[in-house]
């Protein structure tokens, strides 16, 4: 991204009420289709809480609340009307792959596997489709672990932005930049050791 791009990134996620609502709506949105920069805008409304706009509290529990919903929408998708939007939406290769990993951790390590989909990049939609495609039970095995997950997302995205928000209060541009950093470090590190499990499994 250029800087300007991100600078007006920063301006569009600004101090107001709407702010809170678009960060919800993006967050729902992107457990279902993930085109929408979730963790992006977390990471940016927590770089803006950490410059005196935005409640840091509340960006935490939106943001949380918003993961939490989408999740659930992924899983009821797959669960009700799994087939189609498989066929559709997963029948490339790359998606039929997420689809396997997903199912086969689901079989093989039980349902701790959607709180580390949630770091995984395109895992989270395709461990919570797939969850709702083979039935996993809502309820006992899928909801507790979901509501685990979107809140260490929200608590991992949200105060990496508000630390580079901390560290460059005044230069939204180099905060980004330190949060990105430290979130591609955190997500490169989680890919690797999943591998490293596949690989040893």
């Amino acid at each position: 991204m250029t800087l300007a791009i991100l600078n007006g990134l920063v301006d569009f996620l600004t101090g107001s009420d709407w702010t809170y609502l678009l960060l919800f709506g993006i967050c729902v949105g992107d457990a279902v289709l993930p085109i929408l920069p979730s963790e992006t805008a977390a990471i940016v409304c927590g770089i803006q809480a950490a410059r005196g706009q935005l409640s840091l509290p509340l960006v935490l529990i939106v943001a949380a609340a918003g993961a939490f919903i989408g999740d659930n929408t992924s899983y009821a998708l797959g669960r009700w009307v799994g087939e189609p939007i498989q066929q559709r939406l997963f029948s490339g290769e790359t998606a039929r792959r997420r689809l396997d990993w997903a199912e086969s951790f689901l079989a093989d390590r039980g349902s701790y596997v959607l709180v580390v989909a949630r770091f995984v990049p395109g895992g989270r939609t395709a461990t919570t489709f797939t969850a709702g495609l083979v039935r996993l039970p809502w309820l006992r095995r899928f909801v507790p672990y979901i509501a685990a997950a979107a809140v260490l997302w929200s608590l991992y995205a949200v105060l990496v932005g508000y630390l580079g928000g901390r560290t460059f209060r005044d230069k939204p541009f180099y905060a980004l930049l330190l949060a990105f950093g430290i979130a591609i470090g955190i997500t490169v590190t989680i890919e690797a050791f999943r591998r490293f499990r596949s690989d040893k499994a």
